[in-house]
């Protein structure tokens, strides 16, 4: 499974950009780094080789379309994220006849995940955070959308994305699923585990014990 860092900070990209496939923003993201968002997206890019996901502002067709085509002048790892609406789903349409990628994103259901492939889009995120706090079941949203992309052999890649925690990240890979974009700081948690602190703490206690020629 592809790792994505779900952030809009050069740091954090810097830091993990040995692991990272690719890197996803969004407007508040962006708004956070106090800069020009093209200033960002292009230093991301030149971090970060995989794709870099942008999103448009415009709510429809036509000004998504013309957002789209300058974002994907920023760098060629641009994908375009469009939010799932009828104007959202003209605008990937439009898009993937012209050969830039889109990410659909906003997604809460096998429905809409529908659409967005039958529509060309290269990407679509169904947020499993936000199907949770709904008092849904994100990772169920996930696997019907990758059973329906299998049945029919759409080229859309799935990205989990909303991921609150490791455990989003365990089910996301169980399932199958081709990507998953997490923050930064459930990234730093996947390495931890208490008894692996455990067992490096004790290996160097009993080390010390050795005797030193």
């Amino acid at each position: 499974m592809k790792l994505y860092l779900d952030t809009a900070n050069v740091g954090e990209i810097r830091e993990m950009a040995w692991l990272i496939d690719g890197v996803t923003t969004n407007p508040t993201l962006l708004s956070r780094e106090k800069r020009p968002a093209a200033e960002v997206l292009r230093e991301i890019c030149g971090i970060v080789p995989g794709p870099v996901s942008a999103e448009v502002t415009a709510l429809d067709a036509e000004g998504m379309v013309r957002e789209a085509r300058e974002l994907a002048k920023v760098a060629d790892n641009v994908v375009v994220k469009i939010p799932i609406t009828a104007e959202g789903l003209r605008a990937v349409q439009a898009l993937s006849k012209e050969g830039i990628r889109t990410n659909v994103t906003l997604v809460f259901s096998a429905n809409q995940a529908l659409l967005a492939a039958k529509c060309g889009a290269s990407y679509v995120s169904p947020f499993v955070g936000r199907v949770d706090d709904a008092g849904g079941d994100g990772m169920s949203v996930v696997a019907e959308i990758l059973t329906i992309f299998r049945n029919y052999g759409f080229p859309t890649e799935l990205i989990v994305a909303s991921v609150r925690h490791p455990g989003h990240v365990v089910a996301a890979a169980t399932l199958g699923a081709p990507i998953a974009t997490v923050p930064y700081e459930v990234l730093k948690k996947l390495f931890v585990h208490p008894l692996t602190d455990a067992g490096i703490a004790r290996f160097l206690k009993d080390w010390q014990q050795v005797p030193k020629g």
